[in-house]
């Protein structure tokens, strides 16, 4: 009985608390209910479990065979909803106002608790201690680095060799996809305020009106990423947020807007930034306007390890077959906040096709849509390779430990 045939057979647990997740999504680093029920599905499993201090993490360890040191690799999965209001009309939809597993980690959630049965059904031949990194925060709120902050590359012992974490998509046909170097784009954020003087609308000769000068700048953001920036080095510039005004007769005193960029190297978002703010400090001094303007560095881009990743698309093929890898011609530019471990050791990043059957991927609902939809089939699929990452790894070299990372 292959990894993938048993877990085949686990499919109706797996939807089970996939569901169950699904209708009680949280938000955030403050996961009570998603964490007792995580604990509650691994119970009875011969790991060693922790639970964070500063968010609602669990990491679990699974010893492998053998008396001697055993490399170790790091398996994750993230945990939190984000903030949108479900409209899918699924019968186990959302129950949370506001809350929805709309990006699909209640799939990675199951599919990782689905590898913890696996691989202690087959610890006799694990090569490897296997770290399960289930990880709350996501979405923005720095879960990953604080799980690295609190120990979770040394929660076996010696430190995570190589780590490897996976992601479902609702628009893209079943099976894996994977490259080599950059996976997702780094995020950073372009945070404005235009300081002008208010006035009476009907006079805006008396006041110093921020609100055409923050347009222009949102306009002009959009010219120097085609005319400032190389087109072979991709930027995404996308303004958000924008405020200004309480009423149409009132010129307000302030303007403010926010926007995400997306970058795939550090030199780009350095000087996207650079340039972003003398934009801004520039046009603000042409309508003779105060502006405060900060460029803040979020996450960096996710970045495969080429090794890493012929050795998952390898893994992929003796799972499934070849005609379930897929190989991505380009990265998207969505940001993970894995990013955090692979900074760290190298791995992998995959994503896996969860569009429904049947369904169009240039018309479906794509991740974070209050009307996104997962496929199911896809739940098997994960564990599976999960577990199988972890059974094959000692079959092929892990990547050395660097020195500055030895205890």
């Amino acid at each position: 009985m292959t990894v993938l045939d048993d877990a085949q057979r686990m499919t109706t647990e797996l939807v089970r608390l996939r569901r169950d997740l699904h209708a009680h999504p949280e938000i955030g680093l403050d996961l009570p209910r998603t964490q007792e029920t995580v604990l509650a599905a691994l119970d009875g499993l011969p790991l060693e479990l922790t639970v964070g201090k500063a968010t609602t993490s669990v990491t679990g360890v699974i010893r492998g065979v053998g008396d001697g040191p055993r490399p170790v690799i790091l398996l994750r999965a993230d945990m939190d909803a984000v903030p949108v209001q479900e409209r899918t009309g699924l019968p186990f939809a959302s129950t949370v106002d506001g809350a929805m597993h709309g990006c699909g980690h209640d799939l990675h959630t199951a599919m990782l608790v689905g590898a913890a049965h696996l691989l202690v059904t087959r610890r006799d031949r694990l090569p490897v201690d296997v770290v399960l990194m289930f990880q709350p925060g996501e979405e923005g709120w720095e879960g990953a680095r604080a799980m690295i902050d609190e120990g979770v590359l040394y929660a076996a012992g010696p430190r995570v060799r190589a780590a490897y974490g996976l992601h479902v998509f609702s628009s893209l046909p079943q099976g894996f996809h994977i490259r080599p170097g950059a996976m997702l784009a780094s995020s950073s954020a372009l945070l404005v305020t235009v300081q002008g003087q208010g006035g009476h609308a009907s006079a805006p000769h008396l006041a110093r009106d921020p609100i055409p000068v923050a347009a222009e700048m949102v306009v002009a953001l959009q010219t120097m990423v085609t005319r400032r920036l190389d087109v072979f080095d991709p930027v995404v510039l996308t303004v958000g947020v924008i405020h200004g005004g309480t009423r149409r007769n009132i010129i307000p005193a302030t303007t403010s807007f926010e926007a995400t960029v997306r970058t795939f190297s550090d030199t780009t978002a350095t000087r996207v930034g650079d340039e972003a703010l003398r934009l801004v400090h520039g046009i603000a001094a042409a309508h003779g306007v105060g502006v405060d303007a900060r460029f803040v560095r979020e996450r960096p881009a996710t970045v495969n390890d080429a090794e890493q990743a012929d050795f998952v698309a390898d893994t992929i093929t003796g799972l499934t077959g070849a005609e379930r890898l897929h190989a991505l011609p380009h990265p998207f530019t969505g940001a993970e906040d894995f990013s955090r471990v692979l900074a760290e050791v190298p791995g992998a990043f995959v994503a896996l096709g969860a569009l429904p059957a049947g369904a169009d991927p240039t018309a479906a609902p794509f991740n974070h849509s209050d009307h996104a939809v997962f496929d199911e089939a896809a739940l098997p699929l994960g564990a599976a390779l999960y577990a199988e990452l972890a059974l094959r790894r000692g079959s092929t070299p892990l990547p050395p430990l660097r020195t500055e990372d030895s205890q």
